[in-house]
């Protein structure tokens, strides 16, 4: 075994939430007769936590009262639609069960506030998952390693053991920052060929390729 424990990414990498994040993101800027963003837009914008996908998506120079506003009725309306397309992607359970049975230790680090972190995996990992870590007061988001750390303590997990999944530039620098290995997904919100050139240790088409990367 070359891990005994795995860190997923949340967004992007267990879970497809794109479509329910660009709805959201389009009620808000539409509220405030602001253009709608493209859904490779918003996947370009993700990966930040949702105050950094508002503030990429409003237009160049809009007013802080007028970001606040449609940060403030995206919240909202993500609160109400979060779930109506979301779930795992293909794949992403079966390998999640296979890696139980053969013992590897898993958790969930994201960039979204602790809460919806712990509701999200309650809803669809909790099976699998024995910490889920997300921003919280004395948790700085990623790219600063403190999730993956905290994650790791609760695990009683040592960076040479542990692998950090991830879709995006983001992910690989919070891996670096914690000193430990990351594989980066081709399925999530970022492109191959940008993925490819940070030199991250694995790469994975589908979720299966995982299998490899963790077993070794």
């Amino acid at each position: 075994m070359r891990f005994s424990t795995v860190l997923f990414d949340l967004d992007g990498t267990l879970l497809d939430t794109l479509t329910d994040l660009h709805a959201s993101v389009a009620h808000g800027l539409r509220n405030h007769g602001l253009a709608v963003r493209s859904v490779a837009e918003v996947r370009a914008f993700l990966g930040n936590g949702i105050r950094h996908l508002i503030e990429r998506a409003v237009p160049e120079g809009t007013e802080a009262h007028t970001l606040e506003a449609v940060f403030a009725d995206f919240r909202a309306h993500y609160l109400l639609h979060s779930l109506d397309t979301t779930g795992p992607y293909p794949g992403m359970l079966e390998l999640l069960e296979r890696l139980q049975t053969a013992g590897v230790r898993m958790g969930i680090v994201s960039n979204k506030l602790d809460p919806a972190v712990q509701d999200l995996n309650g809803r669809f990992f909790a099976d699998f998952m024995q910490v889920a870590v997300g921003e919280s007061p004395g948790v700085r988001r990623k790219p600063h390693p403190d999730a993956v750390l905290e994650a790791m303590r609760r695990l009683n997990a040592t960076p040479g053991e542990t692998l950090y999944v991830g879709d995006s530039e983001v992910d690989y620098a919070t891996a670096q920052a914690a000193g430990i290995a990351c594989a980066l997904v081709l399925w999530g919100f970022r492109d191959e060929p940008e993925l490819r050139e940070l030199g991250a240790d694995f790469y994975a088409a589908k979720p299966a390729d995982l299998w490899s990367a963790i077993v070794g």
